[in-house]
């Protein structure tokens, strides 16, 4: 076996494949740009080479780099994690060329099935179900019109070396296909220094379903069942699962064979993912292969007890599989979220900066659910502009679909982040969804469900009441702590009872809160039957200044996120419903809800930037007339173009950003008169 390798990479991936590799007994090598020389896979590995400035085109993308770090620190092979150089031949040819073996499919593999315009010229060639559409290379916007308007109207432009939701657009019209044909071929550019692209029909109402084949040099194949990747956003995976809820065994042991057949036809020797789109009706159709690790490859794990990255290095390293077909056993369900530093509630644009706090949920097994976190990051670690917005993957699995999600539900309450934005809240939300719960998914999901964007929910039922219920218990400890402070509380005394209002969000509760042995009785007072309301039971060891509370209600475990609102509040976060609960006495609660509301500033004359980037163009001049809708300026951040435009008619008057600014959040872009 391998004595030590080189993870040609960063962030989470590396991390996941040293503990592989550690637990192999093999040494691992890190490198590391400018902007990663503090990042927890650089402290993990037992060596760190560096590589270069902040931007991947001058570190993570240079092959020359990497091969002069594996000689310096003696690495045999290299694993190449997901995305930068893991899908490009050309770096797997270069490492043999040294010597050194590439943990990962063969140059011959990676271009047949790597290339998303070959691969599907290699599916049709192997029989495999394709998605109808245009598999040369696009060289101009009219070609790419004319081929639109030829395969029928809704198309899917898409990079041909791309991935993970970068150079992707989808058209419904000629000048959907101008404009996105651009940004497609300048995203693909940027990401993976190749501005290909290429057309396809797209399915309405699709599912995005993906099958994991691990084959070795030997000639054996295999297939670990599927996965449901069909919650997206702009074509950016945001939760997976597996198994998915829409196959039955006879269509997943289909498209299982197809991705072997596919796979063994190109001599495939490695962990890989084969890609369909399907219809509702089980129908499906080859979309891609990616000749990599997947980012929700965990799932897959969970259900089939297989480490995928031990197998790659086993692989790569000239073993036979030890696993047949007959050996892989679906077990349970396992359900994956993304955590990504962006702003659910400003259309999920990217956040940077440091994170005050990172506390995730204890990883563990136990009761028959399995929590896991798949990180890069920790607590005082800096979320840069320069890379993928990823922050984890936390996964959960349990014994069936429904108890995976409520594991993943509870293990996203007990996550704690602070000092970015972040979309706990929206994941959260997603687990209590009825429609997700019930597995009715298509890619169109999210759009579906939020079509004005993904607004805080108004705390309502049981969560308005588990929310007061944790409020009124950390008044009471909070105000305890105070009168010991002041010894206004004698030694061994203890408070009877509180009477106190509780503002969620401004909505008054009235609470009456007194001890109940090892912990508190909350009484919400019903002003209607006579001050009578129902009481709940409310134990914790929560202590202030912890990000998350954890306790139980009624005997129920429950966790909220907390964080102090001076002077007199919390906010708290549960289920997805994040609120300002203020505590007051009653009269304080009744001149506050007299007080005139704060008048929000005026910024519809300007043009403001909406997150942290860099300004990739300025698609207007001083005194141009624009009318709503129209594009005004193009921002780059964490490697996605973000595309700004005018909110009404009016006339510039101002600009004041120009083309490779780089500019904060809220930054005035331009002013309308």
């Amino acid at each position: 076996m391998f004595k030590k390798i080189l993870i040609a990479n960063r962030g989470e991936i590396v991390c996941r494949v040293i503990k592989t590799a550690r637990r192999m007994g093999i040494a691992t090598v890190a490198v590391y740009s400018d902007a990663d020389k503090d990042a927890l896979h650089v402290e993990m590995a037992d060596e760190a080479v560096h590589i270069g400035p902040a931007p991947a085109s001058q570190s993570y993308l240079v092959i020359e780099k990497i091969i002069a770090a594996c000689k310096e620190t003696g690495a045999e092979a290299v694993h190449p994690g997901y995305g930068f150089l893991s899908e490009r031949a050309a770096f797997a040819e270069a490492l043999a060329a040294e010597g050194i073996v590439f943990i990962g499919p063969n140059p011959h593999a990676i271009e047949a099935m790597g290339d998303k315009i070959e691969s599907k010229k290699a599916a049709a060639a192997a029989n495999v179900s394709t998605v109808p559409g245009n598999l040369g290379v696009i060289e101009s916007t009219e070609e790419a019109v004319r081929i639109a308007d030829e395969i029928g109207y809704p198309v899917m432009i898409k990079a041909s070396a791309g991935g993970g939701g970068k150079g992707m657009r989808i058209a419904y019209s000629a000048d959907d296909v101008a404009e996105g044909f651009r940004a497609s071929k300048s995203e693909a550019k940027s990401s993976f220094g190749d501005d290909r692209v290429f057309i396809e029909k797209f399915i309405v109402n699709p599912r995005h379903i993906e099958i994991q084949v691990l084959g070795d040099k030997h000639g054996n194949v295999v297939y670990l069942g599927e996965r449901e990747c069909s919650i997206q956003r702009r074509n950016q995976k945001v939760v997976e699962e597996a198994p998915s809820p829409l196959l039955d065994e006879a269509t997943r042991r289909a498209m299982g064979e197809q991705s072997v057949a596919l796979a063994k036809a190109v001599g495939y020797d490695s962990a890989g993912t084969v890609e369909f789109v399907a219809g509702q009706d089980k129908s499906f159709y080859f979309l891609e292969m990616n000749t990599r690790l997947q980012v929700e490859h965990p799932v897959t794990e969970l259900v089939t007890g297989v480490d995928l990255v031990e197998q790659m290095i086993r692989v790569a390293y000239g073993e036979k599989l030890a696993i047949t077909q007959d050996d892989v056993k679906l077990t349970g369900w396992a359900v994956e979220s993304r955590i990504y530093a962006e702003d659910p509630y400003r259309n999920f644009l990217p956040s940077i900066g440091r994170l005050k706090t990172y506390r995730p949920p204890v990883e563990e097994s136990a009761g028959g659910i399995t929590v896991r976190n798949d990180t890069g990051v920790t607590e005082g670690g800096e979320i840069s502009i320069h890379y993928d917005p990823m922050i984890a993957k936390l996964i959960t699995h349990g014994p069936d679909r429904l108890t995976a999600i409520k594991a993943q539900a509870d293990a996203l309450d007990a996550f704690a982040i602070d000092g970015i934005q972040h979309n706990i809240p929206f994941l959260t939300a997603l687990m209590e969804h009825p429609r997700w719960q019930e597995g009715r998914l298509s890619t169109g999901f999210i759009a579906e469900e939020f079509p004005d964007g993904f607004a805080p929910a108004r705390p309502d039922g049981e969560i308005a009441a588990t929310l007061v219920a944790v409020a009124a218990q950390i008044d009471w400890l909070t105000m305890e702590r105070r009168r010991a402070i002041s010894h206004q509380l004698r030694r061994g005394a203890a408070t009877k009872e509180m009477l106190r209002t509780i503002l969620l969000d401004g909505a008054p509760t009235r609470v009456e809160t007194r001890p109940d042995g090892d912990a508190v009785a909350v009484r919400l007072v019903d002003e209607d039957d006579g001050g009578e309301g129902r009481v709940y039971r409310v134990a914790t060891d929560w202590k202030p200044g912890e990000p998350v509370w954890r306790g139980e209600i009624d005997g129920k475990p429950v966790s909220v996120q907390v964080r102090k609102h001076p002077p007199a509040g919390w906010d708290l976060a549960h289920r997805g419903v994040s609120v300002v609960a203020r505590i007051h006495g009653a009269r304080i609660a009744e001149l506050l809800a007299m007080m005139p509301e704060k008048q929000v500033a005026d910024t519809s004359k300007l043009l403001l930037c909406p997150m942290p980037g860099l300004v990739v163009s300025i698609a207007v001049e001083e005194g141009q007339e624009v009318k709503a809708g129209e594009i005004l300026a193009v921002v780059e951040a964490m490697k996605m173009e973000n595309v700004l435009r005018a909110e009404r008619d009016g006339k510039i008057a101002k600009i004041n950003a120009k083309p490779g600014d780089s500019l904060a959040v809220d930054a005035v872009i331009l002013e309308l008169e």
